[in-house]
């Protein structure tokens, strides 16, 4: 990290420049070619690890994420590694207990992270607490983030975040023990004068190092950067060309010669960066589905209204698109300052940012408060901290409104207080499957999705639906190819008669590649109505993760009762019973794939 006496510019290509552009979807081996040279370009740091990546890694792309950072670590071993931590929630999209918190900052500094930009989606210093105490404790690097947010102006000020919140923030977490502060301006709201009255009035309250992290979704990202440079920050974030601009950040190659010559000249080798874009140029076209945006502009203005960040606009293009409702994306974008605002105005970054996001989707496609979910309501409980505003009273009276009042509590303390150990359960559940911390860690962080990864990695399962075309076994030291079915075998739910089965297709070469033992469906009497057997089927309302039920079979539920959990958009939704009955069949397995329309359960 700089000095106070010296400027640096941060390089995000391997991180956040393609989560914000393609979903994180960038592979290591496409990383691998060029990580050395990178590393001798003389970056301040190189942020490689965090956010959505280790989700990502996981999810879609049969890749350790662990074995992804000792990787750049091997190959990078001049210039700084940098991650984001989003605090409590660590990189997941939910608060976990301290001592998950306290493991996950450790190996994650043994396997080579040495700067640890923290950040809480509502600057609540509770969530940050035991995530700084653990990188102190393994004496690496604490940056601890602002997140810039505005209101309904779009300029800093207001009765929310006016110039004085955000140095009462800094002022918090210098005192809290950071090495530097990064101003995180997610969503590209932060305008080039408003950053240069911050940054000047942050050098006279604060005395570590000051970096600024920005997008380029207004358009406004290089102005930006230009005026915090003038007004001192110390810091900048900016990433290879091929990767930059649209919702990523600023690209270096122009700001290195714009700065040229200058007292700030980070005499960075231009001709260098040049070949390293050239090489992402040749190896981007097989990601252009991630690229492919409904907009021709590079730009969104309308950024100053909806506020969405990068790869929340990504995430939410792709999941609109899964549910064949990317029609209705202005829609979304029109609903999403009206929740924020009765949210409570919260930043609107990871997980806020997917929590207020999925919230806009469900009320355009199902109805407003219609569906909610767990984390919203997990957030109107204080689960997530405090909320820099008030939460309107209506919506918690909608969304709590099939709640006993005495089942709802109002936190009033740090939410880590509040958590159970969890990692000594996790060893326990994954016991017959590994013993390495690292791999308990991805199942404690995420349950379903984690657990479906280490069963195929340990070769307990096939991989059947990575992102990645090609065949692919994950293997304790990689990816080899073995001749197994297509990777993005589909499922479908086909019924014949009364009979229903789960049949899997395999999409490159249209075979059939399995169908399971028919259930029956019950035949309407000659008194049912159709729609009434219509009601007792439990479906998929949009695309997901399936992650377990709530019922057993041949249980007797009654209408609105939890039947299952899905997880969509990154957010998991409790899904009600149509009716009264008993649950005749539960169909999919946790951790499997559904689409719209897919049918989960049965009742009758």
């Amino acid at each position: 990290m700089n000095t106070l006496n010296s400027f640096g510019i941060t390089d995000t290509t391997f991180r956040d420049a393609h989560q914000s552009l393609l979903a994180t979807r960038l592979e290591m081996k496409d990383m691998e070619p060029i990580a050395a040279q990178m590393d001798q370009v003389g970056f301040a740091s190189m942020e490689v690890w965090g956010g959505a990546t280790f989700d990502a890694t996981t999810r879609y792309l049969a890749e350790d994420p662990w074995e992804r950072l000792r990787q750049f670590k091997k190959l990078i071993t001049k210039t700084p590694l940098s991650m984001l931590l989003r605090g409590q929630s660590l990189v997941g999209y939910k608060a976990y207990a301290d001592d998950v918190v306290d493991a996950f900052v450790e190996r994650s500094a043994t396997n080579g992270i040495d700067i640890f930009r923290v950040f809480d989606a509502l600057n609540d210093e509770w969530n940050l607490i035991r995530a700084a105490e653990a990188v102190k404790n393994n004496g690496k690097h604490l940056q601890m983030a602002i997140c810039y947010s505005v209101t309904e102006s779009g300029k800093m000020g207001g009765p929310i975040y006016s110039l004085d919140y955000y140095l009462d923030r800094a002022k918090i977490f210098q005192e809290m023990g950071a090495d530097s502060l990064c101003i995180k301006d997610m969503a590209g709201l932060l305008s080039p004068y408003d950053a240069f009255e911050l940054i000047s009035a942050l050098k006279e309250v604060v005395t570590v190092p000051i970096q600024l992290h920005t997008h380029y979704t207004s358009g406004m990202a290089s102005m930006t950067v230009l005026k915090a440079i003038e007004a001192g920050v110390d810091v900048v974030d900016a990433c290879l060309a091929p990767l930059a601009l649209r919702t990523s950040q600023p690209a270096v190659e122009p700001l290195v010669v714009t700065l040229r010559g200058t007292e700030n000249d980070p005499k960075l080798d231009l001709d260098t960066l040049i070949n390293l874009g050239d090489y992402l140029e040749s190896i981007l076209p097989k990601y252009r589905e991630y690229l492919e945006t409904p907009k021709v502009s590079v730009i969104d203005t309308k950024i100053l209204s909806h506020q969405i960040p990068g790869g929340m606009a990504s995430n939410l293009i792709s999941q609109l698109r899964e549910a064949d409702s990317l029609d209705r994306l202005n829609e979304v974008l029109e609903d999403i300052p009206i929740t924020r605002k009765e949210l409570g105005y919260p930043p609107l970054v990871t997980p806020m940012s997917q929590m207020i996001g999925s919230q806009a989707v469900s009320n355009v496609l199902f109805g407003r408060y219609k569906m909610v979910s767990n984390q919203v309501k997990e957030y109107l409980t204080g689960m997530y901290g405090r909320p820099p505003s008030k939460v309107a009273n209506q919506i918690k009276d909608v969304v709590f409104e099939s709640f006993d009042t005495a089942e709802i509590k109002t936190i009033n303390e740090r939410p880590g207080n509040l958590i159970e150990p969890e990692l000594k359960r996790a060893e326990k559940e994954v016991a017959d499957i590994t013993s390495d911390i690292d791999e308990i860690l991805i199942y404690a962080l995420y349950p379903t999705t984690g657990m479906k990864f280490l069963r195929i990695k340990h070769g307990l399962d096939l991989n059947a639906d990575s992102d990645r075309s090609e065949n692919h076994e994950i293997t304790a030291t990689g990816t080899k190819e073995v001749p197994v079915k297509s990777l993005k075998t589909k499922s479908f739910n086909v019924f014949v008669d009364d009979t229903f089965y789960k049949v899997e297709i395999d999409p490159i070469n249209q075979n059939v590649v399995s169908i399971s033992d028919g259930i029956r469906n019950p035949k309407p009497t000659r008194d049912s109505k159709p729609a009434e057997n219509s009601n007792g089927e439990l479906k998929s309302p949009m695309p997901g993760v399936f992650l377990k039920y709530l019922v057993e079979a041949d249980q007797q539920v009654n209408r609105g009762d939890p039947i299952a959990v899905l997880e969509a958009m990154k957010m998991e939704n409790t899904l009600p019973s149509p009716k009264d009955g008993r649950i005749q069949s539960l169909i999919v397995e946790p951790g499997q794939t559904v689409v719209k329309g897919d049918l989960l359960a049965i009742i009758i």
